[in-house]
Formats: structure tokens, C-alpha cells, sequence
């Protein structure tokens, strides 16, 4: 997260800016803050209320930036620093609306009575007074940097109520627009809870072992704990920081994190995660990440990151609104002056329908309506498991019409284990395993390690070895016990034109049932080794949740021998199978079906398939938790290894997307339609009101409801 480094000529600072809720307020900051000596950029998060801006530490301090801001009627301070000062409470508002909406109401009873008008017209001013407040401290303040946002269009649009003599229409129009801003406002601030709720998973503190304190613990801020430490974690307490079981045992609810539904159960060794929840049991979690890297203060960056991200539709939107402002101005100017000019018609009323237009004007309702579906969307997932990467990435997932698989460890367990031995040419069955584990012992592949396993388990004690050298997608060499070894697949040999007729006799006859095999050779072949993997549970159910959600081809890119890939592809209903297929390989495939099919994405554990999950227009990683290459490179990113997230993931996009065309067909139309009423003189100043605010609303409550999904 960014942070002010004053220590250096170009600076970054994020400030939390109160009373930046539309775009309007974005342009004014921009107008006024481009003015400033040493400003070299700015980026503003409507949603986040965070303003990031670089600049030149040498002619620029972060006080004259607050300053500057506090010229245009918001507030500034540094993010994670206190604001000075209090700001008006959303209760005093409340009073204020509360009152003016009274009022207005006698207004118009007194108007009804018949009595002095001039009372009436009294209670509407005072109406207009108390509900107005907060309205034209914005307006003056967008007035002076020569903006003219919703506050001063609302200001005028009031004026001209009164001047024309429509007091209980100013009143009215006051207390609506009021009224709408404070709702506009919290609805506002669930879609920024959701994002805070991320933050409060983690507590704020814990026991750390202390052998000198007179209980044996102490109780310490998180942010003050090592790695090293060891935090003594109470049945149902919250885990503090990423570490491992050092005693005790327990399950584990990692829902907060993973998304997974039930608990997991921990035992000494095992990997546990900030704010995950322990069960009955008490844990002693040996501490392997500070407060600021860990697993959830990762995930709680990346997503604030994603929501201040703009979507296509987003500056679509902005770009629309651009155009649409300056135009239906220039229309109310026309609309006022030119009827009564040229034809002779009556001031007073083609001015009303100006200032009808004016209210109409403001984009507001259409600017909102993709940010806060984007938001709502992002963290519905982070809820659930599922990070992703910003609006451009979310409605490109909605897009994606094939998807591709890697096999081993995504669309299998992953634990693989050795399940035949067969050697060759008299080798002992032993020695054989004691060589490849061997070998394999310098390698990170999940095959290596099933081997390294199963050696231990027979009780094989291993060789030393010199000059290992790996080769991605093919296998590895090492001098074992002095003499060359390598150990790979049937391609490796076959490049070096090791096979012989015994190896393929023997490939042939052993069973074809989703198996790998792994060859061992000393010059030539002189055994093979089998590893089985199985399919997940969920593997099957996953594919065709996939093809209801409109996937048109489900591919499998795995560099495994084609027998067990086909084995696997029948089980599960897989479309198309490519075997064999080294890195790059994998990535001419992505790029092939790509071509194709259209939008694709592809799905594996994010480091092994880096180079194909880069080169997918969609990168979905699989338990990335704890793995920081994965968060970081991947798309779309799995905290658990649960297959059934990716249709989840796709049919959020695909809701979000369509809840963003919806939010602005309705705005647009809504606009066009008061826009000809305003015109024809059928739509008053506070229909105009209730038409642009309640948009807002409208188009808020239909976002957040992506909440629940």
C-alpha cells in the first residue's frame, strides 16, 4: 500500500478524502490540485475515498495537498493517519433533513389554508434554509474552482424556484435532494463496508510464548509479533498471523480466508493463516509471517487494488458523460432564451423547463452505477475465496467462452504416489527407487516428490549426488553414485534415442488407467516407475457447472503422456485433450484455442503453468494461499483448491456485467425520457429530483445486491 516517502524527490502519498462521492467532486480536485507546483499525477477511487497522487517532494509537501483540498469544501489526510478535526456527523445531517422535510410539509398545508401566504412563504425559506446547509458550502466551494457539479446545478435550479415564485417547488426540491444524498451516502457505505469487513478478520492482538513473563505468555500487538515467535491460540480464537502448528492440534475454519466450507483439521507442520478461526482445540502456531505480509493483509491490498480498478463499461460510462453534461447545459441555454426571443413566449415558463434540464444534467446516477457493481462483485468473492483482479479482468471473465485445464493438482488430488516399480534388464527393484529418489530429491515436481515419498516409506536410504540439472517438461540428469542418471518421460528418452524394445514391451503392458510413468535410465533404460493421481470429487460437476454457464469447449493442457490424460479427460467430460505438451507448448496450445474459440482462460496452480496462465486472456490459480507468486500473477485467484469456484467466479462476472448494462440502459433511458418531458414542459423540478436521485439509488440498491451472490 502506498505510503508517503518524503525522504525522496518523487513521492507517493494516498490520501482518504471525506466528501468525494461523484465524479463531479474528482473533477474539482483535479481542476484545483493540477494547479499545484511539483504534481506529477493523481488517481482518484470514488468508492475508497482514497486520492493517490505523485508528485515532486522538493516543491510539493503533503500539507499543501491537504490544504489545497480543503479549499474545495472536502477534507484530506494521509491513509492510516487521524483526520484533524471533527466533521459534521451524519446525525446533525439527518436533524437538518428531518427538519427541512417538516417544514416543507406546513408549507404546504399553510398554502392549502389560505391564510397570508406570506407565512407560508416563510416556512418555505426556512425550509430551504436548514435542508440547503450542506448544499451551498458544496456549491460555493465547486462555484470558486469553476466547476458546476450537482450541488451548484441544485443551487441554481432552487434560485430560479424563487425568483419565479415557486416556493413550495424549492422547498421541495431541497429537502428531496437532502433526503437523497443521505440515503445515496449509506447505501454508499455498504459497498465500502464490505471491503472493510476483510480488514477485521485479522485481531489485533495475541499471546506470544515468553518464558521470562510470570505466566509464560504475553500478550502483544499483532504488528509487534516476528517471525520466530510462538502465539498460543485458544479454542475459538481467531488465528493471528501465517505460521505452522508448532503443539497442539485442532480444526480449523478457514472460511474467512479459502472460502472453504468446512473446517480443516491442523496438526504439528501443518500451514494455518490469519484470521482463520480455531475449534476446541489449543494451537501453538509457530509465527512464519509479520503482520503486513501476511496471507489476508495480502488478499485485503489486492482488493482494494481491484475495486479502485476501472472496467471497460466504467470509462465508457465516463467518457459518455463527458459529452452528455456540456450538451444538455447548452440545451437548458437554448431552452431558456431562444422560445421567448423568437417566439415571444413567456419567460417565466421556458426558464422553469431550463431549470428542469439543469437537474437532469447531472450524470451522477450513471458515473455510479459500474464502480459500485464492480465493488459489490469483488468483494462478494473475496467472501467467498475468490480474488479478482479488478473490474477489466471481471467482465472479461463474463466473456470467456473455452476454458483450459492443467491436470495434476487441479483438475486431480495432487497427491500422487508411486503405484509400480518395474525394473529392467535385472535391476533390483530397490536400487532402482534408490536412484530415482535420488535424483529426485533435488527436484520441486510433485512426480519427484510422490518418489522421494515412497523411497522413505520403503526405508531407502539415498545416494549422494552431483551436477543435477533440470529440464522443464522432460525430466532431470545427476551424476548418482558417481554415474550419470536420468530420470524423465518416454519424450526425454526418445530425444536421446535411449528407447529400447524391452522399454515399450513393458510400457505397453502396463494397464492404462490415468498412470504416469517415469523412466529411469543409466545410458540406457533400466526401469520405470508408475505415479497415479486422482481425480477430484468435484472434477465432473465442475466441467458441466461450467458448460450450463455457456462454456462452449473445456480443453486439458498437461505435459503428462497421453494414455493417462485421456483416461482422466473420459472421466470427467473433458472436450479436448493435449498431451505431452512441455511449457511453451502449453502456451501455443492457450493461443491456439484461443484463436479458436475466442476468450479464453486457463486454470492451474500458478507457478508450474505461469508461462500458460500468462498468456491466457484469463489466469485462474489454484490455492493460492500462502503463495505469494500465485496472488500476485494470476487473474483470478483460488485461496483453496475447490474446482467448483470457477463457475462461481463466472457466473458472479456474468450477473456483475449484466447488472452494470442494466444500471446504465435504465440511467440513459431515465434521462432521455425526463429530458423530453422537461422539454415539453410535463416534468417539474422536484419529479426531476426524485428522477435523478432516485436513479442513483436505484442503480446503487440493484448493484449492491451482488453482495449475496
Amino acid at each position: 500500500m502506498a505510503t508517503c516517502q518524503v525522504c525522496e524527490l518523487h513521492a507517493e502519498s494516498t490520501f482518504k478524502i471525506e466528501g468525494m462521492d461523484c465524479h463531479e467532486e474528482v473533477a474539482i480536485l483535479e481542476k484545483k490540485l493540477k494547479k499545484l507546483t511539483g504534481l506529477e499525477a493523481l488517481h482518484a477511487d470514488i468508492l475508497g475515498q482514497r486520492l493517490k497522487i505523485q508528485y515532486d517532494a522538493a516543491k510539493l509537501t503533503t500539507a499543501v495537498i491537504a490544504e489545497a483540498v480543503a479549499q474545495t469544501g472536502m477534507r484530506a489526510w494521509l491513509e492510516h493517519e487521524e483526520p484533524a478535526g471533527a466533521a459534521p456527523s451524519a446525525a446533525t445531517r439527518r436533524v437538518f433533513v428531518v427538519l427541512s422535510g417538516v417544514l416543507t410539509a406546513a408549507g404546504m398545508a399553510l398554502e392549502l389554508t389560505a391564510l397570508d401566504r406570506r407565512v407560508a412563504i416563510a416556512v418555505f425559506v426556512l425550509a430551504i434554509a436548514s435542508g440547503g446547509l450542506y448544499l451551498v458550502r458544496r456549491a460555493v466551494h465547486a462555484a470558486r474552482s469553476l466547476a458546476l457539479d450537482i450541488n451548484v446545478l441544485m443551487l441554481v435550479a432552487v434560485g430560479g424556484a424563487m425568483v419565479l415564485g415557486q416556493w413550495s417547488e424549492g422547498a421541495a426540491v431541497v429537502f428531496l435532494f437532502a433526503l437523497a444524498q443521505l440515503l445515496e451516502a449509506r447505501a454508499m457505505e455498504r459497498a465500502r463496508a464490505s471491503i472493510r469487513a476483510l480488514m477485521d478478520l485479522s485481531p489485533a492482538d495475541a499471546l506470544v510464548r515468553d518464558p521470562a513473563h510470570t505466566d509464560g505468555v504475553r500478550r502483544v500487538k499483532v504488528d509487534q509479533i516476528h517471525v520466530g515467535d510462538v502465539v498460543v491460540v485458544r479454542p475459538g480464537e481467531k488465528i493471528p498471523l501465517d505460521g505452522r502448528v508448532a503443539a497442539g492440534a485442532s480444526h480449523v475454519n478457514q472460511a474467512p480466508v479459502t472460502g472453504e466450507s468446512l473446517p480443516i483439521e491442523k496438526q504439528p507442520g501443518d500451514e494455518v493463516f490469519a484470521g482463520t478461526i480455531n475449534g476446541r482445540g489449543g494451537l501453538e502456531v509457530l509465527v512464519e509471517r509479520i503482520h503486513a505480509h501476511s496471507t489476508l493483509a495480502r488478499i485485503v491490498e489486492l482488493v482494494e487494488h481491484a475495486q479502485s480498478q476501472r472496467a471497460p463499461s466504467q470509462s465508457f460510462v465516463e467518457r459518455f458523460a463527458r459529452v452528455y453534461t456540456p450538451v444538455v447545459l447548452a440545451l437548458a441555454v437554448v431552452i431558456a432564451v431562444v422560445p421567448p426571443l423568437a417566439m415571444g413566449a413567456l419567460w417565466g415558463a421556458w426558464v422553469y423547463r431550463a431549470l428542469v434540464l439543469l437537474v437532469i444534467s447531472c450524470p451522477c446516477a450513471l458515473v455510479i452505477s459500474t464502480p459500485v457493481s464492480v465493488v459489490s462483485a469483488i468483494a462478494a468473492a473475496a467472501r467467498k475465496g475468490v480474488l479478482i483482479k479488478g473490474g477489466a479482468r471481471l467482465e472479461q471473465l463474463a466473456s470467456v467462452r473455452c476454458i483450459a485445464f492443467d491436470k495434476t493438482g487441479t483438475l486431480t488430488e495432487g497427491n500422487l504416489r508411486v503405484v509400480e516399480v518395474a525394473p529392467l534388464d535385472g535391476v533390483a527393484a530397490p536400487r532402482l527407487l534408490q536412484l530415482a529418489a535420488s535424483l529426485e530429491l533435488r527436484s520441486e515436481h510433485p512426480i519427484g516428490a510422490a518418489i522421494v515419498a515412497r523411497a522413505r516409506e520403503d526405508g531407502i536410504t539415498f545416494a549422494p549426488v552431483n551436477g543435477f540439472e533440470s529440464h522443464p517438461g522432460l525430466g532431470a540428469d545427476a551424476l548418482v553414485d558417481g554415474a550419470p542418471l536420468a530420470v524423465g518421460s518416454h519424450r526425454l528418452f526418445e530425444r536421446r534415442g535411449l528407447c529400447t524394445d524391452a522399454l515399450h514391451a513393458r510400457l505397453a503392458a502396463m494397464p492404462v488407467d490415468g498412470r504416469t510413468t517415469v523412466i529411469v535410465g543409466a545410458g540406457a533404460p533400466i526401469g520405470i516407475l508408475a505415479v497415479a493421481d486422482t481425480p477430484r470429487a468435484s472434477a465432473r460437476d465442475a466441467v458441466q457447472l461450467l458448460r450450463d454457464q455457456g462454456i462452449r469447449h473445456v480443453a486439458l493442457l498437461t505435459g503428462d503422456h497421453e494414455p493417462a490424460a485421456r483416461a482422466l479427460a473420459a472421466s470427467i467430460g473433458v472436450d479436448e485433450v493435449r498431451a505431452d505438451l512441455l511449457p511453451g507448448d502449453k502456451v501455443d496450445a492457450v493461443n491456439a484455442l484461443r484463436a479458436r474459440h475466442g476468450t479464453l482462460a486457463m486454470v492451474g496452480d500458478g507457478i508450474n503453468d505461469a508461462p500458460a496462465l500468462a498468456a491466457a486472456d484469463i489466469g485462474i490459480a489454484m490455492g493460492a494461499a500462502g503463495t505469494d507468486a500465485a496472488l500476485e500473477t494470476a487473474d483470478v485467484a483460488l485461496m483453496a483448491d475447490e474446482l467448483l469456484k470457477i463457475p462461481y467466479a463466472l457466473r458472479l462476472s456474468r450477473a456483475t456485467v449484466r447488472t452494470i448494462r442494466a444500471n446504465i440502459v435504465f440511467s440513459i433511458a431515465l434521462k432521455v425520457a425526463f429530458m423530453v418531458l422537461a422539454v415539453l414542459g410535463m416534468a417539474t423540478l422536484w419529479m426531476a429530483v426524485v428522477a435523478d436521485m432516485g436513479a442513483s439509488l436505484l442503480v446503487i440498491a440493484n448493484a449492491l445486491r451482488l453482495l449475496r451472490e
